[in-house]
């Protein structure tokens, strides 16, 4: 088997579709107001248009695929990069492909390519399974807030990508010892 991390195209879009829509089946059925659980083709080759989309395709078919946020969702909290339209296809799910694709995505991209110390991405708490997930893999939530549409609780998460220079920016920010 062979498996492939690259940078998503507009060509992609279609199968980008599937993968999302199939993947955020649950967030629809728990009522979240997620873009990503309804977007439509054209908004998916938006976000392909507008940010950086990530795939890991196995045997040359897009298993899983990730977003890098070039927008400015969180920017008034925190300053370092966003992650979003994180999927798996179902079909494709427990076979480590998301593990794969997220870690290669902190360490190649986020750490190695963009050079930030840290990641953030947001997540629901009344989703049954991904707020523990994604805590096992090292994120903390940084803030919690309701933001009154009926999502309840929604965390914003952050995972240190680079100790050392994590340290720096709470140094140089004046949090020396803050995490």
């Amino acid at each position: 088997m062979s498996e492939r991390f690259r940078q998503a195209g507009v060509k992609d879009a279609e199968r980008l579709h599937e993968v999302i829509y199939e993947a955020y089946s649950l967030i629809r059925e728990l009522g979240l107001h997620w873009p990503a659980a309804n977007a439509d083709v054209t908004q998916i080759r938006d976000n392909i248009e507008q940010n950086e989309c990530y795939v890991l395709e196995a045997d040359d078919k897009i298993v899983a695929t990730i977003t890098l946020s070039k927008g400015d969702e969180v920017k008034a909290v925190t300053e370092f990069p966003f992650i979003k339209w994180f999927a798996v296809h179902p079909g494709e799910q427990g076979k480590g492909y998301g593990d794969k694709l997220l870690t290669w995505v902190e360490n190649a991209i986020i750490r190695d390519k963009v050079g930030a110390a840290a990641v953030t991405l947001g997540t629901a708490e009344k989703h049954p399974w991904l707020l523990p997930m994604y805590q096992r893999r090292g994120y903390e939530s940084i803030r919690a807030f309701d933001p009154g549409n009926g999502d309840g609780v929604m965390h914003l998460l952050r995972k240190v990508v680079d100790s050392a220079a994590f340290a720096r920016s709470r140094e140089a920010a004046g949090e020396v010892g803050a995490s």
